[in-house]
C-alpha cells in the first residue's frame, strides 16, 4: 500500500455552493496551431478522433510541458561505504531489469513506445535540435515530442500512473513520422505500435479496465471474449489451489482453455513442484467454470525474470547482514521459480532487516491497475535511510500503542497487539515503476501484517522535490500564506500517520481455519455502527483484497487518510514533528499545520474529479476516490464546516472556505463518524454494506460535479512530477560505484533512460 498526493477532493450528495446559478460550459480548445510547418503543433488526424470533440479531447494530451524535478541522492549515496554502495547498485539494475514488464502490463504498444523514444535518442546523439532540423520538424514539433516522450518515461507507458487514462502527443502524427524518418531502427518501433500512440477513435480504450466494459488491460491478454465473471471463478479457484495471484496474467484461449501466464525465469513447471504441487493442469469439477480446463504456464517475462535474479543474488553477496542474505534468497527463489510462496518469505525477512542502511523492497506488489485488483504491477525500488528524518518517525512509532486507541472503535476490533515496525526516512536512488510514491506501508499480505508486522516508509526526496513555477489553484487569497509555508510539513505528519496508524491499525475479524475463529464467535463483538453483534466474518481462505476485489484499494486509501486526517487533530502526535508542545492551539504553529492538512485534503479532493471518467461514469485512481469521498464528507459536515464558494457562472473563482475554528469539532466529528463505518466494515468482511456505503459517498454524477465542477478544475489542472533519477555504474576490477546525475529537462529524462538500455 502506498501513499500518493497530487491535491485535495470533491463530496457525496447535496453540494453546497454559495451560488446556483447555471454554468456555461467553456470551451477549452486545441493546442495553438503552427500553420508554417505541416510536421508542428496541427489538428490530430480527424480519422483516429471522429468521436471526441476538442473539449473532451484537451484532457489527454500530454502536458505541456511536463514537471521535471531530479532526484537528489548524490550525498546521500556518498556517505556509503564499498560494499553498501555495491548492494544498493544490484538493487537498483534488479529494479530496472522490470522495466520491460511495466510497460508490457500498461499496455500492449508501450514497449515499442519506449524502443522507439530510445531509437531516436541514439541516432540523434543528444542533438535533437540537429536531428530536428535536419528531418523539417521546426521547434514547436520537437517540443511536442519531447514533452511526451518525458511524460511516457516517467510513467513508464502511455497511460498515466497516476488515473490510468491515456494521453497523447500536442502534435500531428507527421511530426514522430519525419523524427523516425532519418533512423531506420526508430522508424521499426514506430511501425510496431500501429499508430496506438495518436489513436484516440474509441473512447473507451483511452482508460485501463475492463475489456468486457470496452477498456483497455494486458493483465488479460490476447483474450478478447473473457469476462469479470470468469476472471472471478479463476480467482476463487486459485484461493482454493492456495495459488497466489499477484505475479500472474490470465489468457483465455480460443478454444476455451484459461492459461494462468505466472512470472518466472524458467519455462517449464520446477523439478520440485510450484505453489500448486507438481500438477500444471487442472480441471475444474465444480461452479461456473465446472469441466474447463486451467493450465499454469511457467515463464511469462522470463527474459526479464532471469536478469532481475542475476543481480539480486549479487545483492545477496553484498548483503550487510544474514537477515538479508536469506530476503534476497528468497527473492531470487521467488523469481526464479514463479514462487510466490517464497516472495512471502522474503517480506517476512523484509520486515525483521530492521534499521539498514540501504532499504529495498521489489517484485509484483500493488494491484491498483489490474481491474480485479488483484495482480501486481512490477515494482523496486533501492534508498539510502536519512538517519535524521528517521529518529522523528521512530518516535511516531513509540507513540503509536496510545494514539490508535483514539480512534473510533474499541479493542474488539483492533490487533491484540500493535507490532511495532520499522519506519524509515528514506532518500530514492532508484524507483522503477508506473510512478513514485510518497510512502510505502508493505507487506500487503495480511497473515503478515497481523502476525509479523510490516514497515513503513516515507521518501523524502520524493517529499522534498519542488516543480518550479507551481500554481495552487482553489485555495483563498487568505489561506495561500499559510497553506504554501506549512503544506510540505502537513504533508509529512499526513504521510507518517496514514502509513504507519492507517494501514497498520485493525483486526480482520476471521474463521482462520475450519472452526477456529480470533474472536469469540459464541459472543461476538456488538458494531458500533449498528449497535447489534456482528454477523459477518472472514472465512478461512479469504482475504481483505479477495472479497472487496477491485473497489478494495480505493477502500482501504480512504480509511488509511481518515485515520491520519483524524489522529492529526491530536496535539501531542503533532508534537513529534516538531510544532507545538503538545498542548490544544488550533492559532499556533501546531494549529497552523494542522489547518494546512485539512486545506490540502479538501483540495487534493476537489482536484481528483480530474480522474473520474463522465463516460463510463468511473474512478481511474483509487487515492482520487478516496479523496473525494473524503471532501465530501468535509461538505456534509456539521454547522457549514467546509464550502466551496463561487460568484462567476463558468466557477472559473471557485474556491475553498474550511472554518479553521470547527476542525476539532465538526471536522473531526465528520471524520471518525466517516473512518468508523469504513473501519468496521472492513473488520467484519461485510462487503456487501461497505461496497455500497463507499461506492455512495464517492459518487460523482454528471450535473454539477461531472460537468461544472470538473470543467474549471480540468481548466486548471496542474502537471505531474516527472522525476530525473540518477544511475550507478560498477567498476568491476576495483568494485567501486559511481553515480551519474542527469539535468532536470526533457532531454536529462531521455538521457536517463538511454543509459539504463547500455
Amino acid at each position: 500500500m502506498r501513499l500518493s498526493f497530487r491535491a485535495p477532493l470533491p463530496s457525496r450528495g447535496l453540494l453546497r455552493l454559495t451560488s446556483s446559478a447555471p454554468t456555461a460550459r467553456p470551451s477549452l480548445g486545441h493546442p495553438s496551431t503552427d500553420l508554417k510547418s505541416t510536421r508542428s503543433l496541427l489538428p490530430l488526424q480527424p480519422r483516429r478522433l471522429f468521436n471526441m470533440n476538442s473539449q473532451e479531447l484537451t484532457q489527454y494530451y500530454a502536458d505541456a510541458p511536463p514537471a521535471v524535478v531530479r532526484l537528489e541522492i548524490e550525498k546521500h549515496f556518498n556517505v556509503l561505504d564499498d560494499k553498501a554502495k555495491r548492494y544498493a547498485h544490484f538493487i537498483s539494475r534488479a529494479s530496472l531489469a522490470g522495466n520491460r514488464i511495466v510497460l508490457r502490463q500498461v499496455s500492449p504498444e508501450s514497449e515499442s513506445i519506449y524502443d522507439f523514444i530510445i531509437a531516436l535518442h541514439r541516432a540523434a546523439g543528444g542533438d535533437w535540435k540537429g536531428h530536428a532540423k535536419k528531418v523539417g520538424v521546426d521547434e514547436a514539433g520537437l517540443s511536442a515530442f519531447l514533452q511526451y516522450a518525458a511524460q511516457f518515461l516517467g510513467n513508464s507507458g502511455n497511460y498515466k500512473s497516476f488515473g490510468d487514462s491515456k494521453f497523447i502527443p500536442r502534435c500531428d502524427e507527421s511530426v514522430f513520422t519525419a523524427l523516425a524518418s532519418a533512423a531506420p531502427e526508430a522508424e521499426k518501433h514506430l511501425k510496431a505500435t500501429d499508430g496506438a500512440i495518436f489513436s484516440a477513435d474509441k473512447p473507451g480504450l483511452l482508460h485501463l479496465g475492463f475489456t468486457d466494459e470496452g477498456h483497455l488491460t494486458t493483465y488479460y491478454p490476447d483474450s478478447p471474449s473473457i469476462i469479470k465473471d470468469e476472471i472471478d471463478a479463476v480467482a476463487k479457484w486459485m484461493q482454493v489451489k492456495g495459488l497466489l495471484p499477484e505475479n500472474t496474467r490470465l489468457r483465455k484461449t480460443e478454444d476455451g482453455v484459461f492459461e494462468l501466464l505466472i512470472a518466472s525465469a524458467i519455462t517449464s513447471l520446477p523439478a520440485d513442484g510450484g505453489d500448486a504441487g507438481k500438477e500444471a493442469e487442472f480441471v475444474i469439477s465444480e461452479g461456473p467454470l465446472e469441466g474447463k480446463t486451467i493450465k499454469l504456464v511457467y515463464g511469462d517475462y522470463s527474459k526479464e525474470m532471469a536478469e532481475i535474479t542475476k543481480n539480486i543474488k549479487k545483492a545477496a553477496e553484498n548483503a550487510e547482514n544474514e537477515t538479508q542474505v536469506k530476503m534476497h534468497t528468497a527473492y531470487a527463489k521467488s523469481f526464479e521459480e514463479g514462487s510466490l510462496l517464497a516472495f512471502k518469505d522474503s517480506q517476512r525477512y523484509w520486515v525483521k532487516d530492521q534499521g539498514p542502511m540501504v532499504e529495498s523492497n521489489i517484485g509484483f506488489i500493488e494491484t491498483y491497475r489490474d481491474p480485479a485488483g488483484i495482480r501486481g504491477e512490477w515494482e523496486g525500488f533501492a534508498a539510502v535511510v536519512n538517519q535524521d528524518r528517521t529518529r522523528a518517525f521512530g518516535e511516531l512509532v513509540r507513540s503509536a500503542p496510545s494514539l490508535i486507541p483514539l480512534l473510533p472503535w474499541g479493542k474488539d476490533f483492533e490487533k491484540d497487539k500493535f507490532l511495532s515496525p520499522d519506519f524509515t526516512s528514506l532518500e530514492v536512488l532508484t524507483f522503477c515503476g508506473s510512478g513514485i510514491p510518497a510512502g510505502i506501508n508493505i507487506p500487503n499480505y495480511d497473515d503478515i501484517r497481523q502476525l509479523e508486522g510490516f514497515k513503513n516508509v516515507s521518501l523524502g526526496n520524493v517529499l522534498s522535490a519542488k516543480a518550479p513555477d507551481e500554481k495552487i489553484p482553489f485555495i483563498a487569497e487568505s489561506d495561500i500564506e499559510v497553506y504554501k509555508k506549512y503544506r510540505d510539513a502537513s504533508f509529512e505528519v499526513q504521510v507518517g500517520l496514514h502509513e504507519l496508524t492507517g494501514h497498520g491499525c485493525g483486526k480482520l475479524l476471521q474463521e482462520t481455519a475450519p472452526g477456529v475463529y480470533n474472536f469469540d464467535v459464541k459472543n461476538p463483538p456488538v458494531s458500533p455502527v449498528t449497535g447489534k453483534p456482528i454477523t459477518t466474518w472472514y472465512k478461512p481462505g479469504q482475504t481483505w483484497g479477495s472479497v472487496f476485489g477491485g473497489l478494495a484499494g480505493a477502500y482501504e486509501e480512504c480509511r488509511a487518510e481518515l485515520v491520519a486526517m483524524h489522529l492529526s487533530c491530536e496535539f501531542s502526535a503533532l508534537k513529534i514533528f516538531g510544532f507545538g508542545d503538545g498542548s490544544t492551539d488550533i492559532d499556533g504553529e501546531a494549529g497552523d499545520v494542522l489547518y494546512a492538512s485539512y486545506l490540502s485534503m479538501a483540495r487534493a479532493g476537489l482536484t481528483s474529479i480530474e480522474f473520474w471518467d463522465p463516460k463510463s461514469q468511473k474512478w481511474g485512481q483509487p487515492h482520487c476516490q478516496a479523496r473525494f469521498a473524503i471532501l465530501k464528507s468535509f461538505l456534509e459536515a456539521e454547522d457549514d464546516f467546509c464550502k466551496l464558494e463561487y460568484k462567476n457562472e463558468d466557477l472559473s473563482d471557485l474556491t475553498i472556505r474550511l472554518d479553521r475554528s470547527k476542525i476539532l469539532t465538526s471536522g473531526r466529528k465528520a471524520v471518525g463518524d466517516f473512518l468508523q463505518k469504513l473501519h468496521i466494515y472492513k473488520s467484519t468482511a461485510d462487503v456487501e454494506t461497505g461496497s455500497k456505503f463507499f461506492a455512495e459517498i464517492s459518487n460523482v454524477g454528471l450535473e454539477y460535479w461531472g460537468t461544472k465542477v470538473r470543467n474549471v478544475v480540468l481548466k486548471n489542472k496542474q502537471p505531474r512530477k516527472v522525476f530525473v533519477q540518477a544511475n550507478t555504474y560498477l567498476d568491476e576490477k576495483t568494485g567501486q560505484v559511481t553515480i551519474k546525475h542527469y539535468e532536470p529537462t526533457l532531454e536529462g529524462v531521455i538521457e536517463s533512460w538511454a543509459d539504463r538500455e547500455e
